[in-house]
């Protein structure tokens, strides 16, 4: 079935859907960008998620579509849900749609042609808006019904589901992981607070509209954990092409900002274990990545990069 046919089967809607077309911002997922024309006249303009055949890292479909259900109610510029294919069944793989927001995507704006001036906003409003999702009301919006608060002992239970998907998905031993592993078990630090936390925060995630953020994207590794975690991505030497503007936006910059928004103290010690723990993320991210593209279930050719497994050791050696 072509693209057009399963979305008009799928929609059971009056009007047509038009204008189809596949877009390639995102690697996790394929991604179809559509309107439906309503009788009317008038355009309602959607998108298509679907999960590929092989994918860095499993997520949950209706997991993320309720968390969007959610967040509707949130201050926080994310897409409405429209409606979800739980198990397949209408697109081959499980989907979800949503509203269209405006807006471009470019995972290097921080570092692009722009004046300096704007990609400066840009950074601030970013750091700006991770505090907002930080500060979302996670009880009011019925989030601990569907997650797990792991309260204090955050640190522990992330490493505890990325240990997993290591064992699950490694097609050969990786010496650096185990190092890496019983490093940040012996030193995992205990958190002040529980929030809703992105765990993909970065500027490929979001729509921009000149300077202004019109949507945050990719809510999949949305759970409830420490407000480090997301700090900890943002701030890993290993994303600084994507996150710093060399000698006027860098780590400390975005931390400091951080705290004058938020009012909260970022306990460094703390931050440079979700730093290191970040590092081992995206190696497992990359081991999972291999597995795929040897299945067949992927047409990169992911792995443990070089540069990531030796940031990694040095953060060991480092005692983070």
């Amino acid at each position: 079935m072509t693209p057009l046919a399963a979305l008009e089967a799928f929609l059971h809607a009056p009007g047509r859907v038009v204008d189809v077309r596949r877009t390639g911002v995102g690697r996790s997922r394929q991604n179809w960008l559509f309107d439906l024309r309503h009788d009317d006249g008038s355009r309602e303009p959607l998108i298509l998620r679907s999960d590929p055949d092989g994918g860095l890292v499993e997520t949950d479909r209706a997991l993320e579509f309720a968390l969007l259900g959610a967040l509707v109610d949130a201050d926080l510029p994310t897409p409405p849900p429209h409606s979800l294919d739980a198990d397949g069944t209408a697109f081959g793989s499980p989907s979800l749609m949503m509203g269209r927001l405006p807006g471009t995507c470019d995972y290097r704006v921080l570092t692009g042609d722009r004046p300096e001036a704007e990609r400066v906003a840009i950074a601030v409003a970013l750091c700006e808006l991770l505090a907002r999702v930080h500060a979302t009301d996670w009880k009011a919006l019925g989030l601990g019904e569907l997650f797990t608060d792991p309260g204090e002992q955050a640190a522990r239970h992330e490493l505890d589901r990325w240990e997993g998907i290591l064992r699950r998905d490694r097609l050969a031993a990786h010496p650096e992981l185990e190092l890496a592993l019983v490093a940040l078990r012996e030193r995992a630090p205990r958190s002040r607070r529980t929030v809703l936390v992105h765990a993909d925060f970065k500027p490929g995630n979001v729509l921009l509209r000149g300077v202004e953020i019109t949507a945050l994207l990719d809510w999949e590794l949305a759970h409830l954990g420490d407000p480090l975690e997301d700090l900890g991505w943002v701030t890993q030497p290993l994303r600084a092409g994507e996150h710093a503007i060399p000698g006027r936006w860098e780590a400390a910059d975005l931390i400091g900002h951080y705290e004058e928004v938020t009012g909260e103290p970022v306990d460094r010690e703390a931050l440079r274990w979700w730093v290191t723990f970040s590092t081992f993320k995206t190696a497992v991210m990359q081991v999972s990545g291999l597995r795929a593209f040897l299945e067949g279930r992927s047409d990169e050719p992911y792995r443990p990069h070089r540069r990531v497994l030796g940031s990694l050791l040095d953060d060991v050696n480092r005692g983070f």
